[in-house]
């Protein structure tokens, strides 16, 4: 089996875990690494796919800055959407070339992982079928948007864990007027800690694109980038 490196990369803020994801995907496309898997909580965030309406970000600029939120327009697919603790953002950089190259086939996958892992604590979810991500009844829980170029992947999916949901209040999340947003532990009713969902996360990752998991630090991960870049600076 191929490998895929996990990194848990911390709370970050959404441009430093941008960059980060830029540098991996440079290392991915020369083949200076393999499949990775960024896992990160974002200090709180507005970000803005390419197709996006920004009439459905319903916050001023004012308030963004008093609530010091950030916001971003990025090169990925779909609308407006929030990122903030508790919250369970991955970012993975994978080569599809050597999966297969669909990208909507890639979509249902992430949105299966997400599926089998809220069925992990007995919440039944699924998918609907005007729009990408993962639904608890009528309520959105995970959210997608990709990026992929040269079939490598960028950007990912949220899964609202103990999300403050207020945030999205200041949106329409993904352009949808008509549907809520919840979070694993509203669904729940009690706190799951974020790092066990992680595991769970990761096992049905691997398992859906047959890859077999090395979980490795930042320290490890930026090693790795630091030896990429010195290999381009000598060619």
């Amino acid at each position: 089996m191929k490998q895929l490196l996990v990194v848990d990369i911390g709370r970050t803020k959404y441009a430093d875990a941008w960059e980060m994801q830029k540098k991996v995907f440079s290392a991915r496309l020369e083949h200076r690494i393999g499949d990775v898997l960024l896992l990160t909580e974002h200090d709180p965030v507005f970000t803005l796919g390419k197709g996006a309406d920004e009439n459905h970000l319903l916050a001023n600029e004012s308030e963004l800055r008093e609530k010091k939120i950030d916001m971003f327009w990025i090169d990925r697919g779909g609308d407006v959407t929030f990122h903030g603790p508790g919250q369970i953002v991955g970012y993975p950089i994978l080569d599809l070339n050597e999966h297969y190259q669909d990208i909507h086939r890639y979509l249902r996958d992430i949105e299966e992982m997400i599926i089998r892992t809220l069925k992990d604590y007995r919440v039944e979810s699924g998918r609907e079928k005007e729009f990408t991500g993962v639904w608890v009844k009528n309520e959105k829980i995970a959210a997608l948007g990709v990026k992929v170029s040269k079939w490598i992947t960028m950007h990912g999916f949220a899964l609202n864990v103990g999300t403050d949901l207020s945030f999205f209040d200041r949106i329409i999340p993904c352009g949808i007027f008509h549907k809520g947003v919840t979070s694993l532990n509203n669904v729940l009713g009690s706190a799951v800690e974020i790092k066990e969902v992680h595991q769970h996360l990761i096992y049905h990752f691997s398992q859906i694109f047959s890859l077999e998991v090395k979980q490795i630090s930042f320290e490890e991960l930026l090693s790795l980038l630091h030896h990429h870049e010195a290999a381009i600076e000598e060619n």
